[in-house]
């Protein structure tokens, strides 16, 4: 598991396309580490316990209107004991003019204040994904992650096992191409892993014996997506006469990716056999099960009603 450990704070300015109110000559390549942000209500009200500096401090115009209520003194001691603190940055929404005395402590502590024009809630949310994309736990494997009828299967096995070809021939049928050869998968949630290309093989994929082919020139826009979760991993491997495959589909096999359990297939591949149609196979089955019907518990079930009878 790899992590990006830190944001930089130009990074968000960019990005989230904030206004420096302020930035320290020496803050210039400072770092945001956590993914949380904190409404420093409670802290403008004086109560400084389980205050959780380490994150990004929002503004809004609740804590802008209560803090314009206090008085001078108490406003002085409240940001003076606040800027003491490490916090990341201060951000102001709404464009709500930014103090005197605010700027004042920013300044004597090297603080860093931002300002935007939009509503606070637009912005815990447009900060809070961008962290999480941003910091979430993420790792590169080996594989071809393609989107078939809503379902994202992440397809692995050895290599020269026909992973890209089978990825085609999916293209060839309708189907989208999130990335070829390696995948980079990010967790943004306790359960959910998304997968994209890294950007140099965006939309590119390598078929032996004719090369790097560029799949949205070839076959328009339609048939790529740059990013999708992963739904189901189908393990490729040649045919081998000897080992037990499946022929029910009751058991369920799972493999974890960054601390997350993905259900898991291993086909067999042998010369005959329509790998991309199984897979077509295998990921409407997926939507059936994820509905409430499981064919193979059917099957199971009216077998025994048969034998019952």
């Amino acid at each position: 598991m790899n992590f990006v450990e830190r944001v930089s704070i130009k990074d968000i300015i960019r990005d989230l396309e904030l206004e420096v109110v302020y930035m320290p000559d020496d803050k210039n390549d400072y770092y945001v580490y956590s993914q949380d942000l904190n409404r420093p209500g409670l802290q403008f009200a004086g109560y400084f316990e389980y205050f959780v500096h380490e994150r990004i401090q929002i503004v809004g115009k609740a804590e802008y209107e209560y803090f314009s209520y206090m008085d001078k003194e108490t406003r002085r001691k409240t940001l003076d004991k606040f800027f003491s603190y490490e916090i990341p940055a201060l951000i102001v929404s709404r464009n709500l003019e930014v103090n005197e005395d605010v700027l004042e402590f920013a300044k004597k502590h090297n603080r860093i204040i931002l300002s935007t024009k939009r509503n606070t809630t637009r912005l815990i949310n447009k900060l809070s994904n961008y962290l999480d994309d941003r910091l979430a736990p993420f790792s590169t494997l080996h594989g071809v992650l393609v989107d078939i009828y809503g379902v994202g299967v992440f397809i692995r096995g050895e290599s020269s096992v026909g992973k890209s070809e089978t990825a085609l021939e999916l293209v060839q049928r309708g189907h989208r191409l999130v990335a070829d050869d390696a995948v980079e998968i990010r967790r943004i949630d306790d359960t959910i892993l998304v997968g994209q290309a890294p950007k140099v093989l965006e939309n590119f994929m390598e078929i032996r014996g004719i090369g790097i082919i560029d799949i949205k020139s070839l076959y328009g826009v339609g048939a790529t997506k740059s990013s999708k979760k992963i739904d189901m991993i189908v393990y490729l491997e040649n045919w081998n006469s000897e080992t037990h495959y499946d022929r029910l589909g009751l058991d369920r096999e799972y493999e974890e990716i960054l601390e997350t359990k993905i259900e898991k297939l291993v086909v067999p591949v042998k010369p005959g056999r329509n790998t991309a149609m199984i897979l077509e196979v295998a990921a409407m089955n997926y939507r059936q099960r994820i509905i409430g019907y499981d064919a193979a518990v059917e099957f199971t079930n009216n077998l025994a009603q048969h034998i019952k009878k």
